[in-house]
């Protein structure tokens, strides 16, 4: 994971050397992206579902029909599924939890695992628990009219804090309960040698981790955009 994020930060630091140039003032609203999630891809192949790009503007809570709809927009798309295959692989390669054995079947059972592991996770974290709760499941920008610095802090941090339908600031319960939760029930589906007390306290801290570093690009990915691909955002 460590290694994760120092990949992630070398890919950003150019613009955070640009970004050290230029000033603190805030950006108006007019040079800013609309406040709604958007359909874009993160270099045109990771999805952008979940990203609110102008936190700034007047946010309309979802309804819960909508968060059972975000679930399953970002749970099954072909990025979520593929990327569910590779780690299937690379856990067969090494022989990691969960040990289902090494040959095709077993490596069958390791991608429906990570396949159930994704979907659990996001179905209790993002439509129940944060219809249930009240959470807003999507994550808001900070923007550009503050440092590299303290949005890379600010992006990491919303693993554990979250905005409310009414707007407010929380612990992030939906996340860490609903992650929790789908760690738990994957005790069903995984053999008895990947279930004991450290394995999944590992496999927590890890999902943790995973879920605070996947919100750095989505915070820079319009900054990226703009600067690398010389595309202005609306």
């Amino acid at each position: 994971m460590m290694q994760g994020l120092l990949a992630i930060l070398l890919l950003l630091s150019p613009y955070a050397l640009l970004s050290q140039t230029q000033s603190n003032q805030p950006v108006t609203p007019s040079d800013q992206p609309p406040s709604t999630a958007t359909d874009d891809r993160i270099f045109g192949v990771i999805p952008n579902y979940q990203t609110v790009s102008n936190p700034q503007e007047k946010i309309v809570p979802l309804t819960v029909k909508q968060k059972f709809g975000l679930f399953a927009k970002e749970t099954f798309d072909p990025f979520t599924i593929t990327a569910a295959a590779a780690g299937a692989a690379l856990s067969q390669a090494d022989n990691d939890h969960p040990k289902y054995g090494q040959g095709a079947g077993p490596y069958a059972e390791r991608f429906g695992a990570a396949v159930a592991d994704v979907t659990t996770q996001n179905f209790f974290s993002d439509a129940v628990l944060a219809s249930l709760l009240h959470e807003d499941p999507r994550y808001f920008r900070r923007g550009r009219e503050y440092r590299f610095w303290p949005r890379v802090g600010y992006a990491l941090s919303r693993v554990v804090v979250t905005r409310t339908d009414a707007g407010n600031t929380r612990f992030n319960n939906s996340n860490i309960f609903g992650m929790a939760m789908g760690i738990a029930l994957s005790n069903a589906y995984y053999p008895n040698s990947s279930v004991s007390g450290n394995v999944v306290a590992v496999r927590l801290g890890t999902s943790l981790v995973s879920s605070a570093l996947s919100n750095i690009l989505p915070e820079f990915w319009p900054d990226i955009k703009q600067k690398v691909f010389h595309r202005k955002q609306p």
